[in-house]
């Protein structure tokens, strides 16, 4: 029999609202250095968009390494303290642009802030959904991320007015401000209760840290971060250089379509899956790259920024669905740790090299690299992502690599039987004979339905007359006359995530 995950223990509720706000604090100081520092950069450093744009993009490579073990150390019961030390990171990342003589020092500031940002989110993420049912997990994380993002939205807003105020020292000292305010949420709520069920917080082999199924869409989603990247390093520079107008107002609009793409597209997720939405968002990305880079219009560039910002909007809930799909990771911290941190590399390289670009050729051809490497990220998901054996083959293998207990596929004809009236899969319809529970997801602790006793289904020794009188399996109806409905909600019934449910024998990505 497969074995039994224990249920978390009765404790203290999570403080998601805190938690959230706190991610929202320290997010908003990273918006904000991302507003200042390009032409903090400039002016202050007389550097080119090389050098600026490797300063903007370095603190994404500390947070793409930190990402994945940050989320192990929430998985095994050490979310607090790793939330808080991210709080505490980013005060510490602030202060260093205030004092910083030149540019390497600001470097080491950003690398600071940006294992600061790792630990916030990826430590967070499991804290929450640890009381979270499977179901609704990927709902709750497409929320969630809601912090993330909204922090870097609201974050060049408020770098714009702080600026205005009091210049780039008021600047930095909001950054120092929010991350403390980020961690004192965190330092006086209760702690987290769980104790991570015995996991190591230091991963054993690669396969821990890094699961299967992990590495498909985070290319995907770190395809589609190069143009965000390279938004955020050089948008400011090439509207102001190129005297098309707008630079102040830039950043803003993006957040606004962004924000207005998430609170409006996020149930498509749910309805249409990940795959459909994530090629959906990147067309819509790569039009609006392509607008800002063939136009010297300061309204045509601000609606390009607009289409760029909805689009980036849905691929991390459309991502997430395609990661907890193909990974069935019953460590969710570390397989979307992973994936984000895909996304970091993506911010992290659009910086320098989308400078080099600019430097060389000008500020539109770097946009229309970054649109080309959108298109590519949309090749990925039209192709890769939808191999119809990659979702179940990234499951068995990721929870086979971690130690996690799995689920062996079941026939059809022994699937529990369904009675709720609602479809077992994202939305497929109830005439589909294949039963979900073919490949049960490793987030279902439950024993599978096959591991019945032999009695239920075997005549006794003896007896063997009986066997022909009746049916060879269980006197259940077959598959194929029952429909695909369950008495119990699928792993991934109606959440944003509905990819995270439990595919059908052989399907892979929906």
């Amino acid at each position: 029999m497969t074995p039994v995950s224990p249920a978390p223990p009765p404790g203290l509720p999570v403080p998601v609202r805190r938690l959230w706000a706190a991610v929202l604090f320290g997010y908003m100081a990273l918006g904000a250095t991302l507003q200042s520092l390009p032409s903090y950069v400039v002016q202050h450093f007389h550097g080119g968009p090389l050098i600026a744009g490797t300063v903007v993009g370095i603190a994404f490579l500390a947070t793409a390494c930190a990402r994945p073990f940050a989320g192990r150390l929430a998985d095994a019961g050490f979310a607090r303290p790793v939330v808080a030390t991210g709080g505490v990171l980013g005060a510490i990342g602030g202060a260093g642009h205030l004092v910083a003589p030149n540019p390497g020092t600001l470097i080491v500031a950003r690398l600071v802030m940006g294992v600061g940002e790792a630990a916030l989110f990826s430590g967070a993420i499991p804290w929450v959904l640890a009381d979270t049912p499977p179901q609704r997990r990927g709902r709750v994380a497409g929320w969630f991320g809601l912090s993330m993002w909204g922090g870097l939205a609201l974050g060049p807003v408020v770098a714009v007015g702080l600026n205005h105020l009091s210049g780039y020292r008021g600047v930095w000292w909001g950054v120092i401000v929010l991350g403390i305010a980020s961690a004192a949420l965190v330092l006086t709520t209760a702690g987290d209760n769980r104790d991570g069920d015995g996991l190591s917080p230091l991963p054993k082999s690669f396969r821990e840290i890094v699961p299967v199924g992990a590495s498909l869409p985070g290319l995907a989603f770190g395809l589609s971060s190069y143009g965000y990247g390279t938004v955020n390093a050089l948008l400011v520079l090439h509207l102001h250089h190129d005297g098309i107008g707008g630079d102040s107002a830039a950043l803003a609009v993006f957040a606004a379509g962004f924000l207005l793409a998430r609170a409006l597209g996020s149930p498509l997720v749910d309805r249409k899956g990940g795959v459909r939405v994530a090629l959906g968002s990147l067309v819509v990305e790569a039009v609006g790259l392509l607008l800002v880079a063939g136009t010297g219009n300061e309204v045509l560039a601000l609606a390009g920024t607009v289409l760029a910002g909805a689009g980036v909007a849905l691929m991390y809930p459309a991502t997430v669905a395609m990661t907890l799909h193909r990974t069935g990771a019953l460590r969710p911290g570390t397989s979307v740790g992973v994936m984000t941190s895909y996304w970091d590399l993506g911010i992290m390289a659009a910086g320098p090299i989308g400078g080099l670009i600019a430097g060389h050729a000008g500020y539109p051809t770097a946009f229309a690299v970054a649109a080309a490497t959108t298109v590519l990220s949309l090749l990925v998901v039209a192709t890769a992502l939808r191999n119809p054996g990659a979702g179940a083959a990234g499951a068995a293998g990721a929870a086979g690599a971690g130690g996690q207990p799995t689920r062996a596929a079941a026939p059809a004809r022994d699937a529990t039987p369904k009675s709720d009236g609602r479809s077992a899969t994202d939305g497929r319809s109830a005439k589909d004979d294949r039963s979900a529970t073919d490949v049960r997801s490793a987030t279902d602790v439950r024993p599978a339905t096959d591991a019945r006793l032999a009695t239920d289904v075997r005549p006794a020794v003896g007896d063997r007359s009986a066997a022909k009188d009746r049916p060879a399996v269980s006197d259940r109806p077959s598959a194929k006359d029952r429909p695909a409905t369950s008495d119990r909600p699928s792993a991934g019934g109606g959440t944003a995530a509905g990819e995270a449910a439990a595919p059908t024998a052989g399907r892979g990505p929906a």
